[in-house]
C-alpha cells in the first residue's frame, strides 16, 4: 500500500463533518406517518433501509426532538411511503418544521391500523413497530411490514447535495 496525498485534510468528527459527508451521498426519500393523539403526524426521511426479508422488516431514524417522535414512541404502527420525483413539494412539506403536513395540499386516507396513508406514491406500507434503538439524538425504529402497495407510478425521488431531485439515466 502506498500513501497518497489526494486524501485532503482530515477534520475531527463533528455534526458539520457528518452533514458534509452525507451531502455527497444520494438517498431515496420517504415519508413516515403515524397516528398521533391530536391527529396524523409525519416527517421526511432519507434513512430508510431494508433490514430483513424473513420476516419482512425495515428501519428508519427519527430525531427525538422531532414533533413526530412522541407519536412514534407511543404508537404501535407507522406508514412508510416511498416518494416519486413528482413529489418534491410533498417531501419539502413533510421536512419543514411547523408545516401543516396533512393540510389541503396533502391527499391521504386512513389505512390499515388507522395509519395515515399518502395518495399518489410509488409504494407504501404499513408496519408494526418492533424496536426503538437509541442512537445519539435519534432513535432507529425497526418495523415489520404488515400490508402495502408497491404498484404506484413514478420514478424515485432522491436527496443529494441538500436538495430533492430525480435520477438521471
Amino acid at each position: 500500500m502506498t500513501a497518497t496525498s489526494d486524501l485532503g485534510t482530515a477534520r475531527l468528527a463533528s455534526p458539520e463533518l457528518l452533514r458534509s459527508v452525507f451531502r455527497k451521498h444520494a438517498a431515496g426519500v420517504a415519508v413516515i406517518t403515524a397516528r398521533g393523539e391530536a391527529g396524523p403526524v409525519g416527517f421526511t426521511a432519507t434513512s430508510l433501509a431494508s433490514v430483513s426479508a424473513e420476516p419482512p422488516m425495515l428501519s428508519f431514524a427519527v430525531g427525538t426532538h422531532s414533533s413526530t417522535w412522541p407519536a412514534i414512541a407511543a404508537g404501535d404502527h407507522v406508514g412508510v411511503h416511498v416518494l416519486g420525483e413528482h413529489q418534491r413539494e410533498l417531501a419539502a412539506t413533510f421536512a419543514r418544521s411547523g408545516a401543516d403536513r396533512f393540510g389541503q395540499g396533502t391527499a391521504w386516507r386512513e389505512g390499515p391500523e388507522g395509519v395515515p396513508v399518502l395518495d399518489g406514491v410509488p409504494a407504501w406500507t404499513v408496519c408494526k413497530v418492533v424496536a426503538r434503538v437509541p442512537a445519539g439524538d435519534h432513535r432507529i425504529v425497526v418495523a415489520e411490514l404488515l400490508a402495502g402497495d408497491p404498484t404506484g407510478h413514478g420514478r424515485p425521488l432522491v436527496y443529494h447535495q441538500g436538495r430533492f431531485s430525480g435520477l438521471r439515466d
